[in-house]
């Protein structure tokens, strides 16, 4: 399979889930509310959701490492669609928060079998082609592609939702089924070997490969940087994502759910701007820690004063801003990452990356669901911005260690300067890159 074969796959597969995933997640909170649940039980049935991510994050990641990433996206995507029926079942019936909870613990089994599978399947299947450009590229691009998604699927999950809102989850149901085809037919493992282990041997090989994986993880003091910082915006921008709909809406003093729909769609062009940046930014700035820097700093101030915002107009600009740095920190540090762990345990470790932006998100979701319920959600996204310049911490410590990870492949070189020392290297993409001292 060509590279750029294997690039159009992903860019399918991404951009249909993503596609089906988003056209909830505009009226997502409104739907809960309007089955009946208070505002803290929102946000605890969506705490249940990470939960459940956190807790299943390193099983399944073991089975993309053993049975493959194509079996683990299917059962992905197999879960998922048993999930959004049995939810659309629960509104129906009137259930309360513990059913939704319960049924949200399997939403988040179903996107575990997916977190890692199919970015460790990307890249393990471009090391076998003749791929050179930087990581970011791809990443970028697919950004993109689901950026498009998601402008898509949460404009007309609202203007669906206006009509009823059990519709948006009935279309997604639907698209799950249609990934589930495109994903059996077009997705082979390649630069990757399945290995058949029995179900009597899969607690050893997943105790093997999971201590594999967190000494990776934890073991490489760059690497325990990224989770930490993974931990903190992650867990920020989960609670920031499922907060502006009832926010918002309160601030236009309206119930109008086509207004998340159209706000969900903003959101989406803004990460698809942030992810345009990231390969114009690439050719000139030298390490992913200066994109990784600035945008997490902008992030954070642009959450505060969404949270100081005084009406619906400056407040979704903020808003737009903060998710707009998401386009670029995510391919960059997805590229950075990358680099830093072995083929063999690549999705268990990126599965461990995923869980600790779930295990940030399930403690924000309490937390700042309880402020927003108690007091405001002025309030909440204020606090929350505060806490994601705390990222800025590890970071700072990530660019101290000057991994070759850190140096971005076709950089334009800085110019000449009288006084200032030069020498930064010209290249470091998947192939580690020895680096001239600064």
């Amino acid at each position: 399979m060509s590279a750029q074969r294997v690039i159009r796959t992903y860019l399918a597969i991404a951009g249909v889930y993503t596609l089906s995933a988003s056209l909830i997640w505009g009226v997502n909170t409104l739907f809960l509310l309007d089955a009946g649940l208070s505002v803290f039980e929102v946000f605890v049935a969506n705490a249940a959701f990470t939960a459940g991510m956190v807790l299943f994050e390193i099983p399944t990641g073991v089975v993309a490492d053993t049975a493959g990433r194509r079996t683990s996206f299917l059962w992905s995507v197999a879960v998922l669609l048993a999930a959004t029926l049995a939810y659309m079942w629960l509104s129906l019936v009137g259930a309360g928060v513990v059913a939704f909870s319960a049924v949200s613990v399997l939403l988040g089994l179903g996107y575990t079998f997916y977190t890692g599978a199919v970015e460790a399947w990307v890249v393990d299947a471009l090391s076998q082609t003749d791929y050179s450009a930087p990581l970011e590229r791809v990443f970028t691009r697919g950004g993109i592609v689901t950026g498009a998604a998601m402008l898509v699927g949460t404009i007309s999950g609202g203007l669906l939702g206006t009509i009823d809102l059990i519709i948006p989850y009935l279309v997604r149901s639907g698209l799950l089924a249609v990934v589930l085809v495109i994903a059996a037919l077009a997705m082979h493992d390649i630069g990757f070997e399945p290995r058949r282990v029995s179900a009597g041997e899969y607690p050893a090989e997943m105790r093997k490969l999971a201590r594999a994986g967190i000494g990776i993880g934890w073991g490489d003091p760059s690497v325990r940087l990224i989770l930490t910082v993974t931990m903190i915006q992650m867990g920020i921008f989960t609670w920031v994502f499922y907060a502006w709909p009832p926010y918002f809406l309160d601030l236009l003093a309206s119930d109008a759910v086509w207004v998340a729909g159209f706000v969900a769609g903003a959101v989406a062009v803004s990460m698809i701007v942030g992810n345009a940046l990231v390969e114009a930014l690439t050719r000139f700035v030298r390490r992913r820690t200066t994109l990784l820097l600035w945008a997490s700093a902008v992030q954070g101030v642009a959450i505060l004063l969404t949270g100081f915002a005084d009406s619906f107009w400056t407040a979704m600009p903020a808003l737009l801003v903060a998710t707009g740095t998401m386009g670029v920190i995510s391919p960059v540090k997805q590229s950075y990452l990358n680099q830093r762990i072995p083929a063999q345990e690549r999705a268990t470790v990126l599965s461990i990356d995923s869980m600790s932006g779930s295990i940030g998100a399930v403690a924000t979701q309490v937390g700042l669901g309880r402020i927003a319920d108690a007091g405001s959600f002025s309030a909440a996204f204020v606090v929350a911005g505060f806490m994601s310049l705390i990222a800025l911490a590890p970071l700072r410590a990530l660019r101290g260690y000057h991994d070759a990870a850190d140096h971005i492949e076709g950089a334009s070189p800085r110019p000449p300067g009288a006084c200032c020392a030069q020498g930064l290297p010209d290249i470091a993409a998947v192939d580690s890159v020895p680096r001239r001292k600064e």
